[in-house]
Parts: structure tokens; C-alpha cells; sequence
């Protein structure tokens, strides 16, 4: 069975950009593309006066136009539409169960759309139970300026942690013939103000020595299994957030894990996934790991 990648739309600028980044995976994928509009949120951005059915039929017109768009690009592209009678959060969560990928713009609220990414982007890329990518408005066309400095940038941890969102990120680079760089971004242990002094093996070239051999051990095995894709690393001892985010600038794609979550309406993202989804200069794939 061929899962679909799935934009979200409204018919905004961010939803353009998103449109576009997913009619380009999908033909990448060699998947069908579903363009799926949840029209009852709408209703809180409408005009005063504006009616129910009125709001309905607006989206049904961006989604049309959004699939004009996408074929346009795409002839060959298989593309469906589905206008949901539902709020956008949830339709796009259970949309995941059936998608390969989820695609969304990034409107945001309170008039900072650049660094405050709104609540529905947020929710689904903490709930999906598939990848998610986030493109901020106008983003994707300055990443595709940014093509001859450097391709695919992921943040791993720990082998446990990131072999899915390695392999996520190696995939994006090899169907797009970008580089890739991973970036192993660590700190300090933090001392017990009670206990002893630090013994020995936590001295900071000690440190740095083990985590150079962990991201080596597991690029070795990257670059084994996906033969042509240039693949770098980078130990950094820095926050990992701030680390990708400012790399973010020459790379065209960021992929993190979905880390600290719990089971259940609570589900979030962590700090780092969060910050960069946030701040990041080019588009970012939350992938889960849980």
C-alpha cells in the first residue's frame, strides 16, 4: 500500500510554501499527494458576518486552488482533496495514521509569524504518528539558494534515540541528492552539589573522546547503508539548539527527533525540538522516536 503525504492548507502564504515542499516529496516518494483542508478553525479568521456555509465553501475553493497549484508543478503527481467538517489539529492527527508524511505551513499568531509558530503546527508535530515537516513562509525559496552550501542537517544523540531520525534524514538527502551533516551537540554532566568532586572520567577531553567515537560508530553505519550520500559529522560541546539553529542558516533541511514525550493528551515536544522548530532558517522535520 502507497501512503500519501499529506499538506495541510488554508490558503495563506505559509500554505503555498507547504504545498509546494510536499508536491516535491511526493513525486520524490513516487507517492500520491492528499491535500486535506479542516474548515471549522477557519471560522475563528473569517470577516465579521461571514456564515458558516460561506467559510465552507471558501475552503473548498483554497483546496481546489491548492490542487491547481500543485498539478501545475507536477502534472503526473496523483493528487486527492478532502475539505473536513472538523478543527485542524485533530483532522491532521488522525489524518497521520494513514500518511508517510505530514506537511504544514506555519501561520503564526500575535504577529510575530517568523519566530511564533502557531498552535495547530505545534500540536500535530507533538501528537502525529508520522514525520512531520514545517515550512515557515517564503522558506523554502531562500533553502533552495542555500543549495550549493549544504543539504541535510540532523541532531542526534544517542544510537537508541536517533537511528529513526537519522535514517529519516539520510532518506532526504539521498532522494534530493543533498549532503548531509549530523551534529552531536553535548554538555557537561551536571555536578551533585552534595557529592564528590568529579572523578576522572568525566574530565572534558574524556568526554568529548566518547562522544567523537559514538558519532563515528554511527555514521559508519550511515554511510553503509546509503552509499551516495556525502555524509559529515561535527561534535560540538554547545546547546543543541542553538547549535542547529544557527547551522539551520546554510542548510536547506533540519530533521530532529520528537524526544521528552508522554503517552496521552500530554504528549509534547522537547526543549530542543521546540526551540528549533521555532527559530530554524529552513524547513524542519520533527520525526517521532517514541
Amino acid at each position: 500500500m502507497r501512503y500519501p503525504i499529506i499538506a495541510g492548507i488554508d490558503g495563506t502564504e505559509a500554505s503555498h510554501d507547504a504545498i509546494d515542499w510536499a508536491a516535491d516529496e511526493a513525486r520524490l516518494r513516487r507517492v500520491p499527494l492528499h491535500l486535506l483542508h479542516a474548515w471549522l478553525g477557519e471560522m475563528l479568521y473569517a470577516p465579521a458576518g461571514w456564515e458558516v456555509e460561506r467559510t465552507r465553501d471558501a475552503g473548498a475553493e483554497a483546496l481546489r486552488a491548492a490542487a491547481e497549484r500543485a498539478g501545475a508543478h507536477h502534472p503526473e503527481l496523483e493528487i486527492t482533496t478532502d475539505l473536513v467538517d472538523g478543527y485542524a489539529r485533530d483532522s491532521l492527527v488522525t489524518a497521520s495514521q494513514d500518511a508517510d508524511l505530514l506537511v504544514l505551513g506555519t501561520r503564526g499568531s500575535g504577529g510575530f509569524s517568523r519566530l511564533l509558530v502557531g498552535s495547530t503546527s505545534l500540536h500535530v508535530s507533538s501528537h502525529a504518528l508520522c514525520p512531520v515537516v514545517m515550512v515557515h513562509p517564503s522558506e523554502r525559496r531562500a533553502a533552495e539558494d542555500r543549495a550549493a552550501e549544504g543539504g541535510v542537517l540532523v541532531g542526534v544523540d544517542s544510537e537508541q534515540h536517533s537511528a529513526g531520525v537519522l535514517e529519516f534524514a539520510l532518506a532526504a538527502a539521498e532522494r534530493r541528492h543533498w549532503p548531509l551533516k549530523a551534529v552531536y551537540a553535548w554538555s557537561n554532566p551536571r555536578p551533585d552539589s552534595s557529592g564528590p568532586e568529579f572523578p576522572s572520567a568525566y574530565r572534558e577531553d574524556q568526554l568529548a573522546d566518547a562522544h567523537e567515537r559514538r558519532l563515528l560508530e554511527m555514521l559508519a553505519d550511515a554511510r553503509r547503508r546509503h552509499p551516495g550520500v556525502e555524509v559529515t559529522g561535527t561534535v560540538e560541546r554547545a546547546g543543541a539548539a542553538q547549535l542547529l539553529v544557527a547551522l539551520s542558516e546554510v542548510h536547506q533541511l533540519v530533521v530532529v527527533g520528537r524526544h521528552g514525550t508522554v503517552r496521552g493528551p500530554m504528549r509534547r515536544l522537547g526543549s530542543v525540538s521546540q526551540a528549533v522548530v521555532q527559530h530554524t532558517h529552513c524547513p524542519v522535520a520533527v520525526v517521532p522516536v517514541d
